[in-house]
């Protein structure tokens, strides 16, 4: 079958490699996958890997040979929770698999998605309903993750929140948030993406160099009740804390890894902020992603700006750093 592989830092091929053997396990026909930023940094070396890897953990697919439980039959379209977990530590025995410390991710820690098919245990399949588009099913795993972030927070009707950041997850949380009755105001440079989160219920856009402005404005000058960073920068970080009201809390979204700016860290202690770090997400939270999807609630499509197929994926992976691009999705077959 076909995969495509990282074989060394910056270099990727599109392989022909054995299917999997999937003993008791399901067997699932790959359909369509997405390109996270995490792929983005396997691929660059910015995080290790073992090569040669199939790459790859956002996917939606159908099941072609049922597992020994019998959960899923053959023919139910699905997608997989990409993590693996050992059940046994403590955080794992807490309910926290996400964070199991002896667990991992598929395209990282374990040969990935990006191929024709792939096995996995039926305890970490969900059911796709056919009313989710192919398109807007190849979001569900990052929304997945979204709704995990935003199960920290207590959103009150008519709280006001900054979302910093309108990529893909920004765009995600303005529209969860808008459903939750937040007034949102979404920044980022990018004029269209100011103008998607609008059209998905954002009350107020700006650019970074505005938003203190904007968002003093809507609260009289109080401070967002909460503020999702959702960029990965330092800057944003910064930005984040100093948009946030007193008594206030930021919602760490963006992976950061450094940076030399500093924090504003005096006003973490004067305003007394609640900083939360969400990492991954939990099974539970796939499927409130699809069932929110399924009901309309969310509109994932939009998102969606470039499709292309697995033979494309060094033009796919190029596309992801493109301004033009949100999500990119490959078909596969």
């Amino acid at each position: 079958m076909r995969a495509v592989r990282v074989v060394a830092p910056g270099k990727l091929e599109v392989a022909d490699v054995a299917e999997p053997v999937p003993g008791g396990d399901a067997l699932v026909r790959v359909h369509r996958v997405g390109i996270c930023g995490t792929d983005v940094k396997i691929l660059a070396g910015a995080i290790p890997a073992d090569y040669p890897l199939v790459m790859g953990h956002e996917m939606v697919g159908e099941v072609v040979q049922a597992g020994s439980l019998g959960l899923f039959s053959a023919g139910q379209r699905v997608m997989v929770d990409p993590a693996t977990a050992c059940g046994h530590c403590d955080l794992c025995r807490e309910g926290r698999p996400n964070v199991c410390i002896n667990g991992g991710l598929m395209g990282r820690d374990i040969d990935g998605v990006f191929s024709e098919y792939i096995s996995a245990p039926e305890t970490r399949l969900l059911a796709v309903p056919e009313v989710i588009s192919d398109e807007a099913s190849g979001v569900l795993q990052v929304l997945g993750t979204c709704v995990h972030a935003q199960r920290a927070v207590a959103v009150f009707p008519g709280d006001v929140v900054a979302v910093i950041g309108l990529g893909v997850s920004g765009q995600l949380f303005v529209q969860m948030l808008r459903a939750r009755g937040a007034i949102v105001i979404g920044i980022t440079r990018s004029e269209w993406k100011r103008q998607l989160a609008a059209a998905h219920g954002a009350v107020a856009t700006a650019p970074p160099e505005d938003a203190a402005a904007v968002v003093a404005e809507l609260t009289q000058g109080r401070g967002a009740d909460i503020v999702v960073e959702s960029a990965g920068y330092e800057a944003t970080l910064a930005q984040s804390i100093e948009l946030a009201r007193t008594g206030g809390e930021v919602l760490v979204f963006g992976t950061l890894t450094g940076g030399d700016r500093g924090l504003p860290y005096y006003q973490l202690y004067h305003k007394e902020l609640t900083i939360y770090n969400p990492r991954a997400a939990l099974t539970r939270d796939y499927q409130r992603g699809i069932e929110l999807t399924a009901a309309g609630v969310l509109d994932l499509e939009p998102i969606v700006t470039h499709n292309l197929t697995l033979s494309d994926a060094a033009e796919a992976f190029t596309l992801v750093k493109d301004p033009s691009s949100l999500k990119v999705l490959m078909a596969v077959g």
